[in-house]
């Protein structure tokens, strides 16, 4: 198992791009620049026919990216050099590397450098970058979901814990907005979540409650403390996540949060996989059915997320394979939902006494 929690930004940034097989350059950043491919041992460009947003994403998952700002063509990054080594891409969404996607074959083009590719990205829109991390971002550590835990924040090229002196709603409303879980609903003290290691960055914390990162509200500065690991601090966040129209907390139509604003999903490709990443997301059993076609009625405002593909073990359903918040080809009608089965009282006894120490469980009540 390789580890990347010791690199440096820079070496963090050469390995991925090794491991992925595409690059971006002549941008300002590593998430921005003309797209480069790897093949038989040399790197080549990609012509921009058929070049879309769905082909620009799955480039942004691939490199970690976040989601697809802007698809740049006409070379502007810059004219490439060597082989255009990929034409006519068309992607669906949902693959783990752009070489996967439909093309004319390596090699294969009719194309001149001119129509050098290009694609630009915000990482800032991503919930989880697992390589080149930067100062103050956040995770949440061994609590029973993605958004409840002990919090931790990264900087220069390790992970520390926060201490919980002045510790408040307003920092957990902060830090729950930062990784995009939603509301704040508790902010816990004295290591309720365990222990943490390594280094107590962040103390005497101090939010207005409007700040972007945490890392932003006023404090003694990275590094500065007279805390113990038994202070770490912790947050319960309300999911990102709801179910409507639904008989309980656990059965109806599926609508997920991004950017203050909740809108539904797209029933294209709507799976029991998805669906189990949604109900332990909710807190609720596991999955017992799925439901296409606006089964628990129309939804309203945006649909913003299609062909959802989940693995099955990500911690929130954004966090699966899928076209993009907002790129979809769908209209209500398709609205999806799930039926989960509710927590029983054995499953939350569990839930008490195991590692993770969780002692409640968040749903949207609706």
């Amino acid at each position: 198992l390789l580890s990347t929690n010791n690199l440096t930004p820079n070496a963090s940034e050469v390995l991925f791009t090794y491991l992925s097989k595409v690059q971006l350059v002549n941008g300002l950043s590593r998430c921005e620049g003309r797209v480069e491919v790897f093949y038989n041992n040399s790197w080549g460009t990609v012509c921009d026919d058929d070049w879309d947003m769905v082909d620009a994403n799955v480039v942004c998952r691939q490199l970690s990216c976040g989601v697809a700002t802007a698809v740049g063509s006409s070379s502007q990054f810059g004219q490439g050099s060597g082989l255009v080594l990929l034409d006519n891409v068309d992607c669906r969404g949902s693959e783990a590397d752009l070489s996967q996607c439909s093309s004319l074959g390596w090699g294969v083009h009719n194309c001149y450098h001119y129509e050098d590719v290009g694609r630009n990205t915000s990482p800032c829109d991503s919930l989880s970058l697992l390589l080149g991390l930067g100062d103050g971002t956040i995770r949440l550590v061994n609590g029973p979901n993605a958004c409840q835990g002990r919090v931790e924040v990264y900087y220069q090229g390790a992970w520390g814990t926060v201490c919980d002196d002045d510790w408040a709603l307003n920092n957990a409303r902060v830090v729950c907005q930062q990784i995009d879980c939603g509301s704040a609903v508790y902010a816990h003290s004295n290591s309720f979540f365990g222990y943490g290691t390594g280094r107590i960055l962040l103390d005497n914390v101090n939010c207005q409650g409007t700040e972007q990162e945490l890392s932003k509200c006023k404090s003694l500065d990275w590094g500065k403390h007279n805390c113990g690991h038994h202070e770490d601090a912790g947050v319960t966040c309300r999911p990102a996540i709801r179910v409507m129209n639904g008989n309980s907390s656990c059965q109806g139509r599926v609508e997920v949060l991004y950017k203050n604003i909740w809108g539904t999903v797209c029933d294209d490709n709507w799976d029991l996989i998805n669906a189990n990443v949604v109900c332990r997301q909710l807190g609720c059993g596991q999955a017992i059915t799925v439901k296409n076609q606006a089964y628990f009625g129309y939804g309203s405002g945006p649909i913003l997320l299609d062909n959802v593909e989940c693995i099955g073990f990500e911690p929130q359903l954004s966090d699966c394979a899928n076209l993009g918040w907002g790129q979809h080809n769908c209209g209500h009608h398709e609205d999806a939902g799930v039926i989960c089965a509710r927590k029983s009282s054995l499953d939350l006894a569990h839930c008490h006494l195991g590692p993770q120490r969780a002692t409640s469980v968040v749903t949207e009540h609706i």
